[in-house]
């Protein structure tokens, strides 16, 4: 157990599911962590340079970035057998860990963000792109690693094409299953539930089970019904998390993993997840990001079309150098 790194590590949702995991259950793996030698082999040259008012600005090479993905599904990760599936992501995530500053920090993307998505045709072959919710990128593909890729792609094309190192994808009931493992989470209910779960009411409540999955995955009947107020429900969640973690008791985490590992997808190794731990773990947190914009009733749907000066300034500042 590392107390200094318990009480500096502070991300959302996923992060504190999957890595804090790793982080509390005081592994020690000796193996060196690989990371990527050469960033962006596959994207085109003339791609990874920006330039904005003369000023070229370059891919960081002392960054790792980590995308995290809540996917709107209950039950274990299993294949849809076919080249879609019904899984959105509906939270997003990116952690950027900073090596020369050793501190890191978690850009959050609304789930409603249109963009270029890549879709999948028949036998989950490349077929275009097409401009939607960037959370609908990972229901093409059967649900797995190609989903969880397609969308790390999607998140990667928004981010000026700067390659994200390793995904993570977690199934809500996951979040039951943590969530209990720490003998339920205190939340302060500011939104009216009653016509999703009459179970939980206003004001200080203690989520249990199926109660914490409701409270950070729902939005239709919720308060505004906006995705930027699930995002802020999913922070406050996280905050009450960490603090139910404190007074868990020892062994809690392993048991957890090993009952959440059937809901995940991730290319990131529990020895993996623990060397990034280990090597990140003592880092300064730098808060949450977002972008800034406006929500649109799209008919159906609801849509979000951030602002591009104030995305292109987070973008900038958060993965690339200036040339100097």
């Amino acid at each position: 157990m590392r107390p200094r790194a318990r009480r500096k590590t502070w991300m959302i949702v996923l992060i504190v599911f999957l890595l804090l995991v790793v982080v509390y259950s005081g592994f020690q793996v000796l193996e060196p962590i690989v990371f990527p030698a050469d960033r962006g082999d596959n994207i085109p040259a003339e791609s990874r340079i920006i330039v904005r008012d003369g000023v070229e600005y370059y891919p960081r090479q002392d960054i790792t970035v980590l995308l995290m993905m809540g996917i709107d599904q209950p039950g274990p990760a299993e294949s849809s057998g076919a080249y879609n599936n019904a899984g959105a992501a509906d939270m997003l995530a990116v952690a950027v860990f900073d090596e020369t500053k050793e501190s890191y920090t978690v850009l959050t993307i609304n789930r409603d963000t249109m963009t270029e998505v890549p879709v999948l045709g028949p036998g989950g072959r490349p077929a275009g792109t097409a401009k939607q919710q960037l959370a609908l990128a990972h229901t093409y593909g059967s649900g797995l690693t190609d989903s969880a890729e397609n969308t790390r792609n999607a998140v990667s094309a928004l981010l000026y094409n700067f390659p994200i190192d390793y995904y993570i994808s977690v199934r809500t009931d996951a979040i039951a299953i943590f969530n209990d493992a720490v003998g339920g989470v205190k939340v302060t209910v500011t939104d009216d539930f009653s016509k999703v779960d009459d179970t939980i009411p206003m004001g200080e409540v203690t989520l249990k089970g199926q109660q914490a999955v409701r409270y950070v995955q729902s939005r239709s009947g919720v308060g505004d019904q906006l995705n930027l107020s699930r995002m802020k429900r999913q922070e406050q969640y996280m905050q009450g998390f960490v603090q139910s973690v404190r007074s868990a008791s020892a062994g809690w985490e392993l048991k957890a993993y090993d009952k959440a590992a059937d809901y995940l997808v991730t290319d990131c190794s529990q020895k993996v997840m623990s060397n990034l731990l280990s090597r990140y773990g003592e880092y300064t947190f730098n808060g949450t990001l977002t972008f800034e914009g406006q929500n649109v009733h799209g008919g159906t749907f609801m849509e979000f079309y951030p602002d591009e000066n104030a995305m292109d300034a987070i973008i900038l500042n958060l993965l690339y150098a200036p040339r100097k």
